[in-house]
């Protein structure tokens, strides 16, 4: 299955964010920032869905993101 990192804005907005998304029943982990994708904060979530069932997730709920890669 594909991966998709979704860059965050800080590690407390990773966490909130990882939270969020496994009490609504999508699995996603924290992990630090591959060197060679974005900036910010150093810390990213990593899902295992298309992120467009996601990112309105975050949105919906505040919780800011930098950027979308695909693997």
């Amino acid at each position: 299955m594909e991966k998709t990192i979704i860059t965050m804005s800080s590690i407390t907005y990773a966490m909130k964010a990882k939270e969020y998304l496994n009490s609504m029943g999508y699995r996603c982990d924290v992990e630090r920032t591959r060197k060679n994708i974005g900036s910010g904060c150093g810390y990213s979530i990593i899902i295992r869905v298309h992120p467009d069932l996601v990112t309105p997730l975050l949105d919906r709920a505040g919780i800011p993101y930098k950027g979308i890669y695909r693997l």
